[in-house]
């Protein structure tokens, strides 16, 4: 029998106590699940002109592929969403993790753009899956006055991962070819799986919603550094109201829907305009006259400015609260992808410059997308937390859709009409990082 003792609120502890040393090793194990499907969701974009040149197809052959593996993306995260919240973040996580990770080995060996769509398929459910589950364990393995961080640092793996693909890209892509590039890709997270499956634990609220599990929160708990006798009851008193909501109710609920739609409306244009960089940018360079080595260098620019955006705009989250550094990322966002527009390629200065002016810009972008993540975390209880993010990155997977379908014909109708998409792109995430009223507030 259960002691009468009064429960122990695991929200308190954790929002009360200190951000462990072992809690930030377990952030760190989520980051690097993330930091492996940024790799994977951007591997195709570095391997297609290697695979026109080697299949002889076109660009606009590949669109469909880019976009059923967005599909499986859109598909993938709301499903391993409600796994995560029915079934626990730590199982579903590392699901998703060995399923990307054997589908990208898979496809260093598919032999036509059919095989290669399923396997991009099943690499979208995965990668779309894992993102939600990873955000929502650093989440909550952080107290309140830190969980903006470590989402933040736990996502910003996501553009971290595709400068390491670039870089990796632009040496083996020439050496090795693009089957060497997804076999590298896809076997290092297949490892993860396996270390996540020994190193990793379950969400502590996540266990105090299930009593026959609370012997191992217990035990969870003094690791983490809380003194809690085994055999302890638990609750999570703050999120009591959205255990009696569907999750349907939780984010379309009176209080949640502004906030809910403004998230949607950011994710799907911030999302197109990503996508349409991860998808399509080798390719618009190579269209442009620069090889395949300076194309990943382009997007591996890109991503490198992702990084220490989000890396500036933590700070200023922390400092000032996700409003202003998130509106004005988004403005420039829009702002330097016009400006993009008076570089003209040509050997030499013309090239690297266009190569850092794309740094810049996905300093901004990136900074924006990444912490969409973190104020989705704030906004949504814990019930419903994998489940909220999950169905906004589903809405976001829409946008990104979009791009892959449309980023061929973007393409040819100039280098032009692909900087003004983005631009208007990241204008409507200012639009939709406007309307939400629940922002992240500074830190005290």
């Amino acid at each position: 029998m259960r002691p009468a003792s009064p429960a122990i609120d695991v929200g308190v502890v954790i929002d009360q106590g200190s951000w462990t040393l072992y809690q930030k090793a377990l952030t760190v194990l989520a980051a690097i699940a993330v930091l492996f499907d940024g790799f994977d969701i951007q591997i195709l974009g570095f391997a297609i002109p290697s695979i026109i040149r080697e299949w002889h197809v076109t660009r606009g052959d590949l669109a469909p592929v880019l976009a059923i593996g967005l599909c499986g993306m859109a598909l993938g995260s709301p499903f391993a969403g409600y796994c995560g919240d029915r079934f626990g973040r730590r199982t579903t996580l590392i699901g998703c993790v060995a399923l990307f990770g054997a589908a990208t080995v898979a496809t260093a060996f598919s032999r036509g753009l059919i095989e290669l769509a399923v396997l991009r398929f099943i690499t979208g459910m995965g990668a779309g899956g894992a993102l939600p589950n990873a955000g929502a364990l650093a989440a909550e393995f952080a107290p309140m006055r830190r969980r903006p961080a470590a989402v933040t640092f736990t996502i910003v793996c996501v553009p971290l991962g595709g400068m390491i693909g670039g870089l990796a890209a632009a040496w083996i892509l020439p050496a090795l070819g693009w089957h060497a590039l997804y076999v590298l890709g896809g076997t290092a997270p297949l490892v993860l799986a396996a270390i996540l499956l020994w190193a990793l634990p379950e969400s502590p609220r996540y266990l105090a919603r299930h009593p026959h599990r609370w012997n191992e929160l217990s035990r969870l708990l003094n690791r983490m550094g809380h003194a809690v006798t085994a055999g302890s009851a638990f609750e999570d008193a703050s999120e009591r109201r959205a255990e009696r909501e569907s999750v349907a109710g939780a984010i379309l609920g009176a209080g949640c829907l502004r906030d809910t739609l403004g998230l949607w409306l950011a994710f799907f244009a911030c999302l197109n305009a990503v996508y349409l960089v991860f998808g399509w940018l080798p390719a618009m360079l190579t269209a442009q006259g620069l090889d395949v080595a300076a194309s990943s260098a382009g997007l591996a620019a890109y991503n490198f400015g992702g990084v220490l955006g989000v890396l500036i705009w933590a700070f200023a989250v922390a400092a000032v609260g996700s409003r202003l550094p998130m509106l004005l990322g988004a403005l420039g966002g829009a702002a330097s992808a016009l400006a993009l527009l008076s570089i003209q390629v040509r050997p030499g200065a013309g090239a690297a410059l266009l190569i850092a002016g794309l740094g810049l810009h996905g300093l901004f972008v990136n900074a924006v997308q990444t912490n969409i993540y973190a104020l989705g975390a704030h906004v949504y209880p814990t019930q419903v937390r994998a489940s909220g993010v999950a169905a906004a990155a589903a809405v976001g997977r829409l946008g990104a859709v979009l791009s892959s379908i449309t980023g061929a014909a973007i393409i040819q109708a100039g280098s032009a009409t692909y900087l003004k998409v983005l631009a208007f792109s990241m204008v409507c995430t200012l639009l939709g990082l406007a309307a939400v009223r629940k922002h992240i507030p500074r830190r005290i």
